[in-house]
């Protein structure tokens, strides 16, 4: 049984847990935003840089990871936001943002400079995160695969 002290003490932590989760919400939406604004000057100087409105090949592998990053802002804020609210951390929520991390990983990589062993790494990860989102969708749905 709690005492009156105990019950202070858990509604005191709880508090500060949403006082820093608060923060945390603001902190990231400052980066997200400003990432924003830096992938679209980001965007501009590879439209405008000779020859224009062609964009090199690197560039486009640059533009597309930093897009990806801020996706994956993005969802992290949408995580933070389902932690407010109903205080529960959603999987489904956290494999989008894994698997996002990983196709920004697998489109900026250099495949002839990373070890073939790190690439099958990779590929297994990507594998594992897959079959963990199928497997949590289909528990969403209240399927259950037979063994």
């Amino acid at each position: 049984m709690l005492r009156s002290g105990d019950d202070f003490g858990m509604l005191l932590l709880e508090k500060i847990k949403k006082l820093i989760v608060f923060a945390l919400v603001g902190m990231l939406a400052v980066v997200v935003l400003l990432s924003t604004v830096h992938l679209g000057a980001l965007i501009v100087q590879e439209v405008w840089t000779p020859p224009r409105f062609l964009i090199r090949v690197q560039g486009l592998l640059e533009i597309f990871g930093y897009f990806l990053l801020v996706l994956i802002g993005v969802e992290l804020l949408e995580t933070l936001k389902a932690y407010l609210v109903k205080e529960v951390i959603h999987v489904r929520v956290v494999l989008e943002v894994a698997l996002i991390a990983m196709a920004r990983k697998v489109i900026i990589a250099e495949p002839n400079i990373i070890p073939g062993f790190t690439l099958l790494g990779i590929a297994a990860l990507i594998l594992a995160l897959a079959v963990a989102f199928y497997f949590e969708r289909q528990a969403k749905r209240g399927i259950v695969p037979s063994a």
